[in-house]
């Protein structure tokens, strides 16, 4: 019997409007992924308006020869009216089981405006949090070259930030101008059996940075799906 054929179906842009009487938006996606399967969960972020109240939960129930991309990303709000960071609630649960009930990576992020800091303090002037799951035999290649790239990314942004530590003797030293923080940081590590997934983790200041992120690092799934996810998004 031939293996499943991967598909690709274009998924709407997400917005979460303002909450009413603090009800919550919630959406539920449970998802089974064949032997030899291949499925890609790769939608646009999350943008939840001021006030808004939104949990998401995705469950995947895979075998060891499954393949899974998620992407599953959030932006601040609306720039262009002014909101950062103003929603109410935003909760984000991941959870992959292998080979029926056995945890494989389990993930949940919370933003919640009431809880000690608010979350514009808390990101500063980064406006987009994402993260990429890749997990399956199919996909090391990917998760070798990706790993690789975001370990050069980051090593390219330490040598080239202003050093924060005064290793001279001097008592005077004239102030460094420009960003303290690169536009965009990503960190990655692997889970599972013998490392067969990899989280990788993004932040950035602009949510076109992270389209350009994503179209370039996950441009080597095209032959497996037909077209380079992104390829027209975020122009």
């Amino acid at each position: 019997m031939a293996a499943p054929q991967p598909s690709q179906r274009r998924l709407p842009p997400r917005q979460v409007y303002k909450s009413v009487d603090s009800k919550c938006s919630e959406q539920f996606l449970e998802a089974r992924v064949g032997r030899n399967a291949l499925l890609a969960v790769i939608p646009d972020p999350v943008t939840c308006f001021s006030t808004a109240r939104y949990s998401q939960m995705q469950l995947f129930r895979v075998h060891s020869d499954s393949n899974l991309v998620i992407v599953d990303w959030v932006t601040s709000g609306r720039h262009e009216s002014g909101e950062r960071w103003e929603f109410d609630r935003y909760k984000s649960t991941n959870h992959i089981y292998l080979d029926g009930d056995q945890p494989l990576f389990l993930d949940s992020v919370l933003l919640d405006k009431g809880c000690g800091a608010s979350v514009a303090e808390l990101m500063q002037e980064y406006q987009v949090m994402a993260m990429v799951i890749i997990s399956g035999p199919k996909l090391k290649d990917l998760r070798c070259q990706l790993q690789e790239e975001v370990k050069q990314m980051m090593s390219r942004h330490l040598r080239s930030s202003p050093d924060t530590t005064n290793r001279s003797h001097h008592v005077r030293s004239e102030p460094r101008h420009g960003p303290t923080r690169p536009l965009l940081i990503a960190s990655c590590s692997t889970f599972g059996p013998q490392a067969l997934g990899m989280v990788v983790r993004v932040a950035a200041v602009m949510t076109e940075s992270v389209y350009m992120f994503l179209r370039q690092h996950l441009a080597a799934l095209k032959p497996f799906l037909g077209a380079s996810p992104y390829c027209q998004a975020g122009r």
